[in-house]
């Protein structure tokens, strides 16, 4: 019997719509405790634009 494969899951940046979590914050773990995330998560107009982000870009793959 084979062992079975366990793969990491990959954290996804919720700022880069679709791309992976690339650390790109120095001295963070992944996008839970990101400064940028917590910026935009906490700005209302910001949260809102990203929000319009993610409705193009499931609009564009959905096509």
């Amino acid at each position: 019997m084979s062992a079975a494969v366990q793969h990491q899951p990959v954290p996804r940046c919720p700022i880069r719509v679709g791309e992976p979590c690339t650390l790109c914050e120095p001295g963070v773990t992944g996008p839970e405790d990101c400064g940028l995330v917590w910026l935009v998560m906490n700005d209302p107009d910001l949260r809102e634009r990203l929000a319009e982000l993610r409705r193009e870009q499931k609009a564009a793959t959905t096509r």
